[in-house]
């Protein structure tokens, strides 16, 4: 019953993660003069204009996963490869401030029980869904950074890479899903997302306590 719950907890929260995540690809590409995102009809709330089947059922259930991405046409660009790379980032950062933001919220929730002593029953549950939140959106930022074509790390990495190096990593973006489900398999993943995610949370959970312990 509890696991029920849990996926049913989840589901939205993976929903607002994952289209987000798309909204800022497509802002960032229409900002930089593509409108190719908003003529394929990306720039909505409707979370099912964004949903990849198998990487929302995999974000629900192993935390990380994919949503379907934004089409985009660097060839607006006046910069193809920087464009592509900022458009990138946009996805990961806007999970990484959905994150910052669920905190915070969560701090003045928590500043204002401790000051009124109003629902202070509800912060054990609430406490769960904001780091359940949190947790799945520093997962999805993570997974995300990995530079194995087509997940928005390799985008990045190409700033960095020669224009013949960037365009040879792209050609084996066809066998890069292989490549991913095998990472999936031996539990690199798991490991590898764990230990990112862990080492953020942390940071950001002991720089909230300090800011509270600053008010309260």
């Amino acid at each position: 019953m509890q696991y029920i719950i849990d996926t049913l907890i989840t589901v939205p929260m993976v929903l607002i993660a994952l289209m987000f995540h798309e909204l800022a690809h497509g802002f960032v590409s229409i900002k930089l003069g593509d409108p190719t995102p908003r003529m394929q009809g990306r720039m909505t709330l409707n979370p099912l204009a964004h949903l990849d089947l198998v990487g929302t059922i995999l974000m629900i259930f192993t935390g990380f996963g994919w949503a379907k991405p934004v089409q985009i046409n660097p060839r607006y660009y006046k910069d193809p490869k920087k464009g592509m790379a900022i458009t990138a980032l946009a996805g990961p950062l806007m999970n990484f401030m959905l994150a910052i933001l669920a905190m915070l919220l969560y701090g003045i929730y928590f500043i204002i029980v401790n000051k009124t002593g109003l629902m202070a029953g509800a912060m054990y549950s609430v406490g769960y869904l904001v780091m359940r939140f949190v947790t799945l959106n520093l997962c999805f930022m993570v997974f995300n950074f990995i530079p194995i074509p087509p997940l928005d790390g390799s985008r990045v990495l190409g700033i960095f890479l020669s224009n013949r190096a960037y365009f040879k990593v792209q050609e084996y973006e066809r066998y890069s899903f292989l490549i991913l489900i095998l990472l999936s398999a031996t539990g690199t993943f798991n490991r590898l997302i764990g230990t990112g995610v862990s080492a953020i949370f942390n940071v950001m959970l002991s720089g909230l306590q300090s800011l509270v312990m600053m008010v309260i």
